[in-house]
């Protein structure tokens, strides 16, 4: 009878040691990766400013992360446009208000959908490849001979990529709002019959350069964190082939969620220094 009384007090001691000690096992890892990643990038601005620079390298990523990506950006941004001018063209139909669905799809692109979904398209297509490709030179110790021969990786290998995504994301985000709005103007005119004067009107009246500076601020932030994280992820891999692969899945995994949660708080931040 005895051991019956204790039994629930033994049980509920055993899953608290059993949750804290999942919870320390969880925590430190993150808490380390997340001190790793600060120190990533103090060494990355230290290095940015230092010769040489490294051009024929920076335009090469340019290339890979700005023009290689505009097939993909333009197609998302294209049926996004017109899905998002669908979806609001036949709300704004309840009440009559159609002539509103050109400066709701403006503002929409231009402070949100633009920046967020540019980001995880360039996450997608280039951070998984410069995680994998630094993640491959580090398991087959290449890093370690750039080193050996008195090259320092992260400015050989870091800055440019990291540079270029933080340059291109921003443009490659104000093409996406230019091709959603025209994906959005031949739905609303063309299915909704929605007549071009109020579209482009309403979108030319309720649509301000703050907007688009917002949304070329936050895409310049994720382009920067998300080249980041890629190349940190790949930088720090272990393991051979399967390090490779789980740097380039962490690499997209996390890249995603720190936008996601970085949105909101660049949002708050950009409203208050553009309140109206």
């Amino acid at each position: 009878m005895k051991s019956l009384l204790v039994s629930p007090t033994v049980f509920l001691a055993t899953t608290k040691a059993n949750l804290l000690e999942a919870g320390r096992r969880w925590l430190l890892p993150s808490v380390r990766d997340l001190g790793g990643l600060f120190v990533f990038a103090r060494q990355f601005f230290s290095w940015l400013v230092r010769r040489p620079f490294r051009w024929n390298e920076i335009l090469f990523q340019m290339e890979f992360i700005g023009i290689k990506s505009i097939p993909i950006i333009a197609l998302t941004a294209f049926f996004t446009g017109m899905v998002f001018g669908l979806q609001s063209g036949y709300a704004f139909r309840l009440f009559n208000a159609e002539s509103f669905v050109g400066s709701t799809v403006g503002l929409a692109l231009t402070r949100e959908l633009s920046p967020v979904f540019t980001a995880l398209m360039i996450t997608a297509r280039n951070g998984s490849a410069i995680a994998a490709e630094i993640s491959s030179m580090r398991v087959t110790e290449q890093i370690d001979a750039l080193e050996t021969m008195a090259v320092n990786p992260i400015h050989y290998l870091v800055v440019p990529r990291v540079l270029s995504a933080t340059l291109m994301t921003p443009l490659l985000s104000i093409l996406f709002t230019a091709i959603g709005i025209v994906g959005a103007y031949l739905v609303a005119t063309q299915l909704l019959s929605i007549h071009p004067f109020y579209f482009m009107d309403r979108l030319e009246y309720y649509v301000d350069p703050t907007d688009v500076i917002g949304g070329v601020l936050k895409a310049a932030a994720f382009g920067f964190l998300l080249s980041l994280i890629s190349c940190y992820r790949g930088y720090i891999a272990r393991g051979g082939s399967r390090g490779v692969g789980k740097a380039t899945t962490s690499a997209v995994v996390i890249s995603s969620v720190v936008i996601l949660v970085t949105d909101y708080f660049l949002t708050a931040w950009i409203l208050e220094i553009f309140p109206n």
